[in-house]
């Protein structure tokens, strides 16, 4: 049976990554309830502003810096960390997504919970097989993104380290592909096919992922709070049906009338679905089918890209 989840009313929480296209939706749900802080670099005034007009505050961090967190409160009661560095300098990337993970929990060590985000890029390639949590780890995302998987699981390495030594409740959730009204991966592939460009598959197809609907997430993450021990617990985090690449650029093209043009590469990211069964037996199933959530995205982003028999069904 699913754990009850967290009641967040009146708690004071701190988001890392406020801005990205994970978080945001998390700071704007969180902060009609709780007393939000948003940490970042935030080099943008425009993500500041956006930030706290969601109705959070904001503290400025670089989270590689040794003493960047000599100024910000340590009363919290959660940390929601999204926050990731991809610059592909190891140096910096290892010490603000590993190192900054061990600052931050030291520096707010009497948390009722810790939630570290990670991803399915710490694990290692194997076809279509589905991952557990106890699957090998790789450097899954090398070619796009050098830094990456390896930072990920750096930083899960840091995370564990700091909850166990020092008692702090932990969950990691490692992430498949989060997407919504405001975006994700389906979206980008969709203007991709609007401009002609090839989406490069892996050619041991079909290629698939578990689609995290934003609704989803945000309906979980007090359950995956709920879950934190000081042993520290590690669970996938997608949705509960997996689906393929070609799979939703197929109902795109159902939706829209554009075809997707699809060209193999070696190279490109390989299948990566998720073993559910411990996601679900701590947090349960998630609720939005996949072709809902994809009809959604369209109809919020681009919705004079539906053909008419579509966009009146």
């Amino acid at each position: 049976m699913a754990l009850d989840p967290v009641d967040l009313a009146g708690s004071k929480i701190l988001i890392t990554g406020p801005s990205g296209q994970v978080a945001a939706p998390v700071v704007a749900e969180l902060a009609r309830v709780a007393a939000v802080t948003g940490l970042a670099r935030f080099s943008k005034q425009e993500d500041r502003d956006r930030i706290e007009g969601l109705g959070a505050s904001c503290v400025s961090v670089d989270l590689a810096d040794p003493g960047g967190l000599r100024d910000v409160p340590n009363d919290f009661d959660y940390i929601l960390n999204f926050a990731v560095v991809k610059t592909d300098s190891f140096d910096y990337d290892l010490a603000a997504n590993g190192e900054g993970v061990g600052r931050l929990m030291l520096h707010c060590k009497n948390l009722k919970a810790f939630l570290h985000f990670s991803s399915t890029a710490v694990y290692e390639y194997a076809g279509h097989e589905p991952r557990r949590e106890d699957s090998p780890l790789g450097d899954n995302h090398r070619v796009m993104f050098p830094t990456y998987s390896i930072s990920k699981i750096a930083a899960e390495t840091v995370c564990r380290f700091v909850a166990r030594q020092y008692g702090v409740p932990t969950t990691i959730a490692r992430l498949s592909v989060p997407y919504g009204d405001n975006g994700g991966w389906p979206y980008f592939h969709l203007m991709m096919m609007q401009q002609g460009v090839p989406i490069e598959l892996h050619p041991e197809g079909p290629n698939y992922y578990n689609l995290l609907h934003v609704e989803d997430y945000l309906e979980k993450i007090p359950r995956l709070l709920a879950a934190a021990t000081t042993d520290v617990t590690t669970v996938n985090f997608g949705g509960s049906d997996r689906t393929s690449i070609e799979e939703w650029c197929g109902y795109l093209q159902e939706l829209t009338g554009i075809e997707p043009v699809f060209t193999e590469n070696p190279q490109a990211f390989g299948s990566l679905c998720i073993d559910t069964t411990r996601m679900h037996e701590l947090i349960g199933e998630t609720a939005i089918d996949w072709t809902t959530g994809v009809r959604r995205l369209v109809e919020s982003l681009a919705p004079e890209l539906l053909k008419p028999e579509t966009s009146n069904a």
